[in-house]
């Protein structure tokens, strides 16, 4: 029926163009080369056909089907020309033209001579048009010579870039390869101070004519290239002006009243700031030879600041007779103080449904050297609107200060890192409040002081030689304290905890470089904990444990890895994969790692079959009570695959695999099977399901069914339950179908 909707509306003598086929064929073209060629040339060829979604032409239906609306405002006139679409037809095809692309395309590729012949297929009044392709044998570099005067500043530089060029001995003609090599000299040219040289200023010329299908290539510079682009400049001086408006007639360029700091001269009239602010964003000193690395991590550096809102270059000559040229850097900064608000809603697997509240002060420059100050105040609540946790609400509140400084603050040491991003030192201050309604309420301070900085957009790494936390409950009901009293489990989370660690984190995140591509992921933390305070007391025991400041401290080791992978698979579709492997070692005053500290799993962005923090540890089942605690566990290991594709427009669709558990590392006796060993892989929960991710760019929303697959809880040789799924059983849904509502990916 549609198929007849979509030709039924066609004028008299046309048809509709359904696309275009590529049939290519060549005594010396093997099989992967061939269909190389019949794709790259398949996407050539023009117009497009209509468009397909689920293998139909739905927008050309609904143009059709539209009629012939009055005005383009109404239902039937948004339904026709803002997503209908008209018919493509056989008649808009110029075969001739397409014919010549395809011709002039292989030619750039060095399949000189070759043809192509194009015929069209009309059946049922749909066309195909069929573009038969002759290819002739690919013509190869046979000699590749770089012509230039070596006596020169600029002939040399080129000759000396030779050995890393694109064009080889044996490498097939390509057009592309032969504009790609004229940027890569050009890029090597920038870096060695000629600053006004261009890629067009350079000539290669390609003789075809010297047999055996092989060509020969000679790389000169043109004749009519300008003088100032054969110069080698150097840098003179460095202007920064720090108040410069956009949109302002003042903006306040004048040379007077210069501060000459360290090889650079800052106008600030209003001595906003010190010019030590500055002394590691400049990355040119007065006789650098200029390069393009320094200019572009000078720019980077002053925008990652934080401070300026906006930064505009410029370079000029310098009056003179040598080739210098002046830097000047217009710097747009940012308001120095503003509030903000957050307004963030959740919804958990658990059926717990919120929002959290979060205002926040800062004040930048705060000592004129870049230094940020917040302020922040948030306040939250979660509502279990459903089943047995219902009226266990769960309010939450907190209040923290952090100082940020762009540079490293360390005591007699002064480090100016290298690289396109400002590092940072940060002081942090908070105090945190848990309610859980009928149950029990939580505080909890918290401090750290820590380095953080980038290799790269991908590489980051985050130091915190001090990070101190202290939680103890303020109040614990006669009802939750009576299931503590017999209950290892539930006293675990509301014990006292004093931490005092270090840590470290890094971070190479592939997917910075952009989306649906082939990239990988990795983010590894360390974390210790009273190892400097178990020297200073002495070792400890669980039963004998050791004090500072009247305390008791906990001790562990504990590291955490999360390595992925995302593959492409089509155009539209990507393929992610994650292992996240995590180990705590409790020893000295403690028998298991702070509750703080231990591993979940389960939820919207883990095993998403099983409900958050619900699962483990081990075949560890926690017994039926009014309120389950959170599970937790010393040792984690997560094993997900989800294949991503897009259906039509923001919709897209997922598929997953979840895999995982926790473990204690030392045995509970009020745990039975919590604690790792030999027979893990026994105890693996496995889950599946499918999702909806609505994409609108600025964020996505998902939502995700899952069941469980495999129990880990189960008797051994029970726990594999797919033979049980049934879908039209209501039981089954209401006990094993979960519905998890997230913002984002959930790796």
């Amino acid at each position: 029926m549609i198929s007849c909707s979509n030709t039924k509306y066609l004028p008299q003598g046309e048809s509709l163009y359904t696309g275009a086929t590529v049939k290519a064929e060549g005594p010396t073209i093997s099989r992967k080369e061939r269909k190389v060629i019949e794709s790259d040339l398949s996407a050539l060829t023009r117009p497009r056909p209509n468009r397909k979604m689920l293998g139909m032409r739905i927008r050309l239906l609904a143009y059709n089907l539209a009629g012939h609306p009055k005005k383009e405002t109404g239902l039937r006139g948004k339904l026709k020309y803002k997503f209908g679409e008209p018919p493509v037809l056989l008649s808009s095809v110029n075969m001739q033209k397409n014919s010549e692309i395809l011709a002039n395309t292989l030619d750039n590729r060095g399949y000189f001579r070759s043809t192509v012949t194009a015929d069209s297929v009309v059946k049922r009044r749909k066309a195909t048009v069929m573009y038969n392709v002759k290819v002739a044998p690919q013509y190869k570099i046979n000699k590749v010579a770089f012509e230039v005067d070596s006596a020169s500043f600029i002939g040399s530089s080129i000759l000396s870039s030779e050995p890393k060029s694109f064009l080889r001995t044996g490498r097939p003609f390509n057009l592309e390869m032969i504009k790609d090599e004229r940027t890569r000299i050009d890029a090597f040219l920038k870096e060695n101070g000629f600053y006004f040289f261009s890629p067009d200023f350079l000539l290669i010329d390609v003789d075809s004519t010297i047999g055996d299908h092989k060509v020969n290539l000679y790389l000169t510079l043109k004749t009519a290239t300008p003088k100032n682009a054969k110069e080698l400049y150097t840098i003179k001086d460095v202007y920064l002006y720090t108040n410069y408006r956009l949109n302002s007639a003042n903006d306040d360029t004048s040379k007077k009243n210069a501060v000459f700091y360290n090889g650079f001269y800052v106008f600030d009239r209003q001595k906003r700031y010190k010019p030590k602010l500055f002394l590691q964003s400049m990355q040119f000193d007065q006789g650098d030879v200029y390069n393009r690395t320094d200019h572009n991590l000078s720019l980077n550096r002053l925008v990652t600041m934080g401070v300026f809102k906006f930064v505009k270059n410029r370079f000029e000559v310098a009056p003179g007779p040598f080739s210098q040229l002046n830097a000047f850097y217009y710097l747009t900064p940012y308001p120095k103080k503003s509030l903000r608000l957050e307004v963030t809603g959740t919804t958990k697997s658990n059926n717990l449904a919120g929002g959290q509240v979060t205002l926040a002060w800062r004040n930048r420059n705060t000592f004129k050297a870049g230094e940020l100050f917040t302020v922040s105040a948030s306040g939250g609540a979660e509502v279990q609107y459903s089943a047995a946790q219902k009226g266990y609400n769960v309010y939450r509140g907190g209040l923290e200060a952090s100082m940020a400084f762009p540079r490293f603050l360390i005591p007699f040491w002064q480090i100016n890192k290298k690289g396109g991003f400002v590092p940072k030192t940060t002081i942090t201050l908070a105090y945190d409040l848990l309610n859980k309604q009928k149950l029990y309420t939580m505080n909890s301070f918290r401090t750290s002081y820590g380095y953080s900085w980038k290799e790269s957009i991908q590489k980051e790494h985050t130091f915190n030689p001090i990070a101190i936390n202290y939680v103890q409950p303020l109040y614990v009901s006669p009802e939750y304290q009576a299931g503590a009293d017999t209950s290892a489990n539930l006293a675990k989370v509301i014990e006292k905890q004093f931490i005092l660690g270090t840590n470290y984190n890094y971070t190479y995140n592939g997917l910075s470089e952009g989306k649906n591509i082939n990239a990988l992921y990795f983010s590894g933390t360390i974390d210790v904990a009273g190892n400097a305070a178990g020297l200073i007391k002495g070792g400890g025991s669980p039963n004998n444990p050791s004090k500072i400041f009247g305390k008791e401290f906990s001790q562990y080791l504990k590291g955490e890895a999360d390595f992925r992978v995302y593959r492409r698979a089509g155009d539209k579709s990507t393929w992610a994969n994650r292992i996240i492997v995590g180990l705590g070692y409790p020893y000295g005053n403690s028998r298991e790692m702070p509750y703080v500290k231990q591993f979940f799993i389960g939820g919207n962005n883990s095993i998403r079959a099983f409900r958050t923090r619900a699962l483990g540890p081990g075949s560890y089942q926690d017994p039926d009570s009014n309120y389950i605690a959170d599970q937790s566990g010393d040792m984690k290991l997560e094993l997900n695959t989800e294949f991503r594709t897009k259906i039509y427009s923001i919709f897209n669709a997922a598929a997953f695999v979840d895999a995982g558990n926790i473990w204690l590392y030392r045995e509970n006796p009020n745990k039975p099977g919590a604690a790792f060993s030999k027979n893990w892989y026994k105890e693996l929960a496995v889950g599946a399901g499918i999702g909806l991710r609505v994409d609108v760019s600025i964020l996505i929303l998902r939502l995700d069914v899952a069941f469980p697959l495999r129990k880990p809880w189960l008797p051994e040789g029970e726990r594999w339950v797919i033979d049980q799924i049934s879908l039209g059983s209501g039981a089954w849904r209401r006990e094993n179908l979960v519905y998890n509502i997230a913002i984002g990916y959930p790796f």
